[in-house]
């Protein structure tokens, strides 16, 4: 298969173009500033290279998982601009995902950075 580093270049762009847009939303903006403060906090911390490696997935699941919540939102939106339980259950579950994996993140950050602070 010969490789289309023109295609390869605009899928790039709309990937970026896609993080520009989330970027603007209210829970994923909270997001990246607590990412943030934990990757401050892993720094002055001096976590391990392991610790490291699992705090970098666990980031990157929530955030990515946060990404995917907002453009299923905004996809149900758009095929149904009226209210409807069905699509509010739907947008209820992946919403339960995020914060699953954002608890989960949490309980594993506890781990991580707790021995450290005492």
């Amino acid at each position: 298969m010969k490789i289309s580093f023109k295609k390869l270049s605009q899928s790039f762009k709309n990937a970026f173009q896609g993080l520009k847009a989330v970027t603007k939303e209210h829970s994923f903006y909270l997001m990246l500033l607590i990412t943030l403060l934990i990757l401050l906090l892993a720094f002055f911390l001096k976590i391990s290279f392991s610790e490291w490696l699992v705090l970098t997935l666990l980031i990157g699941l929530v955030l990515s998982l946060e990404i995917f919540n907002t453009a299923l939102e905004k996809l149900l939106d758009f095929l149904q601009p009226n209210h409807s339980e069905k699509v509010k259950i739907i947008k209820d579950l992946v919403a339960a995902a995020v914060l699953i994996i954002s608890l989960v993140s949490v309980v594993i950050g506890l781990f991580i950075f707790l021995p450290k602070i005492f």
